[in-house]
């Protein structure tokens, strides 16, 4: 089974209760939400998401006919200053509370680097900085058990865990039933392998894909200037190498959340459910 959905700060940007039923005309019935980044008008501080306000919300999506598939906060967890950790952490405390009363089984984070900036850096790729994100990251999964919610990492090539085999490791270390993957295969690829990206994404999926709970899918453009990517979501690589039909085969029931349109500096409106790409799936089930 397959639901598909879009980041909801991809949407127009307005109030949720306006925005909502626009995303459930184009199509979608679950969305990946950021509260910082979808409601910005809303404050989402720890001490602001409270039972009364999840509540609120869980009735705004049902009543739409919108799953939350997961709820995303990104924040970094290998932050080198112990009182700024902390405050992560009880962030992620809250969200995965949160998302327990929401309704929303899911979590989902990247995994940081090891600097105050949150950029990459050479020691992004070191053995170190993967053992400090795996200490902090603990308590954050071993909240996720006791309030029955999946925390899912998502690997990204510029961050701690960026390849596959570094989140088996993640997963094996932690060992919880309740730490899975947010799969983005465009994340994995930078300019050294993205002429092998049918080979990163098998071994991806090789490694992964028992416990991959949620995909997000896009195309890519390459760009050279600064080795960057001009990102759009029409979908066609995703589909055509990562196979998340072979996953749903395997047994699985996934979200697939459309990762929106990406131009430097500039927002488009809500995207469409890119209605060939979803038939190519169909078809292959």
């Amino acid at each position: 089974m397959i639901q598909f959905g879009l980041r909801l700060h991809d949407a127009e940007k307005l109030p949720v209760e306006q925005v909502l039923p626009l995303v459930r005309q184009k199509g979608f019935t679950c969305a990946h939400v950021a509260l910082s980044k979808s409601f910005r008008e809303l404050p989402c501080t720890p001490s602001a998401l409270t039972p009364g306000y999840a509540l609120y919300l869980r009735h705004l999506f049902e009543k739409n006919g919108i799953d939350i598939a997961v709820l995303g906060n990104y924040l970094n967890l290998a932050h080198p200053d112990a009182d700024a950790l902390h405050a992560i952490q009880e962030k992620y405390y809250a969200h995965i509370r949160f998302a327990s009363l929401l309704g929303c089984g899911m979590v989902g984070t990247e995994t940081g680097a090891p600097n105050a900036e949150y950029k990459f850096c050479p020691e992004c790729r070191s053995d170190e900085a993967l053992a400090t994100f795996i200490r902090n990251f603990k308590p954050v999964v071993r909240c996720a058990e006791q309030y029955g919610v999946t925390i899912a990492i998502e690997p990204v090539v510029k961050h701690i865990v960026y390849d596959a085999r570094r989140a088996r490791t993640v997963l094996d270390e932690i060992g919880s039933p309740n730490l899975q993957i947010l799969f983005d295969p465009v994340n994995l690829l930078n300019m050294e392998n993205v002429d092998r990206r049918e080979e990163v994404f098998a071994e991806a999926i090789e490694l992964l894909g028992k416990d991959i709970a949620m995909i997000h899918f896009k195309d890519f453009l390459r760009k050279d200037a600064g080795a960057s990517w001009l990102l759009r979501v029409q979908g066609r690589e995703a589909w055509r190498t990562t196979a998340p039909s072979a996953l749903c085969k395997a047994g699985k029931a996934l979200y697939l959340c459309n990762a929106g349109e990406y131009h430097p500096g500039k927002r488009g409106g809500m995207p469409e459910l890119p209605e060939k790409a979803v038939r190519r799936v169909l078809n292959t089930l």
